[in-house]
């Protein structure tokens, strides 16, 4: 009955006392560890969390103003249990995805359109001199 025994992820202290973790979890810590050794922030906290519009604002790096825009245009569902705006972590977490995966489609679409109007050939000196000339200074 000697089964192999299936290899678990474990999280040892520096005193060699460790407890095992489930493999999904293992993967989390893994790119915790990764996003701050790039000297990124890092917030774990449960996706049913709801976040005022102030902290939601923070989150996208966004204004409040511009963030209680967005709610009242429906593009990100909100709550409004006691007066004030509560945004569900994981609705903004998917808004954010969102709007990053369109800037991206926005930056695409202006590379390609530069390129195929030739505009990454143009001499920069040239291209200077032309704004200098519409804003109307001396070249």
């Amino acid at each position: 009955m000697g089964g192999a025994a299936v290899p678990t992820a474990r999280l040892v202290d520096v005193d060699g006392n460790g407890v095992n973790i489930p493999d999904d979890l293992f993967a989390v810590l893994v790119q915790v560890t990764d996003a701050l050794k790039a000297g990124l922030a890092v917030t774990v906290a449960p996706q049913h969390v709801t976040l005022s519009t102030q902290e939601a604002a923070d989150l996208l790096r966004i204004s409040r103003t511009t963030l209680v825009r967005v709610l009242e245009a429906g593009v990100l569902p909100f709550d409004k249990p006691s007066g004030h705006r509560k945004v569900r972590l994981q609705d903004l977490l998917e808004y954010r995805k969102r709007q990053r995966i369109a800037a991206r489609q926005a930056l695409d679409d202006m590379v390609a359109d530069a390129q195929r109007l030739g505009l990454y050939d143009t001499d920069t000196d040239a291209v200077a001199d032309a704004v200098r000339a519409a804003r109307g200074k001396d070249a």
